[in-house]
């Protein structure tokens, strides 16, 4: 009960004061956009930030974040992904766990700012499997000195079948209406993009085996979850990295908690409390504990 309270009292009753983000729009290689939030102070030390599945950059977790950083000196970078900003990206395809040519594209577009010394990365949930995956799956640019993940979903087949136990009903029916109406206003735009099976869907797994998969170039659910796992890109991290999943994390499957023996690159915590994406334990100042642990993270590897 305690992790799905700290799950959700965040998302319904946090308020984050910030200030306005300044939007960029930036092409993709294939012809698409997306939408960048900064905070810009110029700082030679910038932080990138990719949220979870159907979140964006106003997320009160992601503008706590981006607030914790700002307040100490760094530039801040807080991402859209396509289809979460406030237009619908032009092409066929949306974002998924391991989409790491988007992000390949948010960093390269940074770190083409010859000012930043150093970045860190900071993922949320999905956005914490996506940067892991980034992380261990190419050679980094040495800008890139910390990585930062709190609440991920390493292994994406368990936990698709977490979130379909009937304790997670609320998260999964939440999600699953979101991504259903961005499929059927996609639909308006491109009509060969069918939706005569959109009803019938009725767990996560369902519609990653008819849309995220086909859509993304994968053969269905099970080989995008193989695919894109974070889980078989750690070995692989040469980056100081800090992974931090609740052990009362309600999506979050028992192989998301691996023990660290292989990569010493890579610190687990597994605190006992937290829920997913909550870690709402504050210093009195507003500031979450998950915010605490990525600057006191960033102090060491600094």
């Amino acid at each position: 009960m305690l992790g799905h309270l700290q799950t959700i009292y965040p998302t319904l009753f946090r308020k984050v004061a910030l200030r306005e983000y300044w939007r960029e729009r930036i092409p993709t290689p294939d012809h698409d956009f997306l939408d960048l939030d900064w905070l810009k102070q110029g700082s030679k030390k910038l932080v990138i930030i990719s949220h979870g599945l159907e979140g964006n950059t106003h997320r009160a977790y992601i503008k706590g974040m981006a607030r914790a950083f700002y307040k100490n000196q760094f530039d801040v970078l807080a991402w859209n992904y396509r289809g979460c900003s406030d237009q619908m990206n032009r092409s066929l395809r949306f974002y998924h766990s391991g989409a790491t040519d988007d992000l390949a594209t948010v960093i390269d577009h940074a770190l083409a700012n010859p000012n930043y010394e150093a970045v860190y990365l900071v993922g949320f949930s999905l956005g914490g499997n996506l940067t892991l995956k980034y992380t261990g799956e190419r050679n980094m640019d040495p800008k890139i000195t910390g990585i930062i993940t709190f609440s991920v979903p390493m292994d994406l087949y368990t936990c698709s079948v977490q979130l379909s136990t009937p304790a997670n009903w609320i998260y999964s029916n939440r999600f699953l209406k979101s991504l259903k109406k961005k499929i059927q206003a996609k639909s308006k735009l491109m009509p060969g993009l069918k939706i005569e099976r959109l009803n019938k869907i009725r767990t996560l797994q369902e519609f990653d085996e008819i849309y995220t998969g086909p859509l993304h170039g994968f053969q269905g659910a099970m080989d995008y979850y193989q695919k894109c796992s974070a889980i078989r890109f750690l070995e692989s991290i040469k980056t100081p990295t800090l992974i931090v999943n609740a052990q009362n994390d309600p999506f979050l499957s028992k192989e998301c908690f691996p023990v660290n023996d292989k990569n010493n690159f890579i610190q687990f915590e597994y605190p006992k409390s937290g829920g997913h994406v909550g870690f709402s334990q504050s210093k009195g100042n507003g500031t979450y504990w998950s915010e605490q642990r990525a600057l006191d993270f960033v102090t060491v590897t600094t």
